[in-house]
């Protein structure tokens, strides 16, 4: 058991959003990021799973093929795709819904601080846009959110952090419909 890294691990990573959430302008939803990591039912997992270089969530679920800490976190944290589900009444099944903006804004900041934590002295401003292409065909998120997070990814990619805030805090200020 791995107390002592996982408890450092996600409260740099919590730090690392918070920044990040002020410079997208959520800075007062930045504040909130995560603390449900550090409840017994999250925090004694990740705890369990550590391994430093990547999400105790993924040690877990090979282990019992579900994470019972990401099924916890998932359904109390809003800047997470997985929360925005519901049954659609037209089509009779559950789909993926389209996200408010600012939770899409800091669920780019999660992504970004979370690559550089993982990646450490590897991060480039390329990763967060690299993961999330890996993961687009298994993925079930509302086509506009997943559209709009990976042209926030782009510009990152591209012309780097300064750019990609600049564009995520204008259109939050904007409060504009994506």
């Amino acid at each position: 058991m791995q107390i002592w890294g996982h408890f450092r691990t996600i409260t740099r990573h919590r730090h690392r959003v918070i920044r990040h959430c002020f410079r997208a302008g959520i800075g007062w939803q930045g504040l909130f990021h995560d603390l449900s990591k550090y409840s017994p039912s999250e925090f004694w997992a990740g705890a369990r799973y550590y391994q430093g270089t990547r999400s105790p969530n993924e040690v877990e679920r090979e282990r019992f093929g579900y994470s019972s800490a990401w099924l916890h976190h998932k359904g109390r944290n809003r800047h997470h795709f997985e929360y925005w589900t519901d049954y659609n009444p037209v089509e009779r099944k559950v789909m993926p819904v389209k996200m408010p903006l600012r939770y899409v804004a800091e669920m780019f900041c999660d992504r970004v601080a979370a690559s550089k934590i993982y990646q450490g002295d590897n991060y480039a401003p390329t990763h967060p846009l690299e993961y999330f292409t890996r993961g687009k065909p298994r993925r079930s998120i509302h086509p506009e959110t997943s559209e709009l997070l990976e042209g926030w990814l782009t510009t990152l990619a591209e012309q780097g952090e300064d750019a990609a805030f600049a564009r995520v805090r204008a259109m939050v200020k904007a409060n504009k419909e994506y």
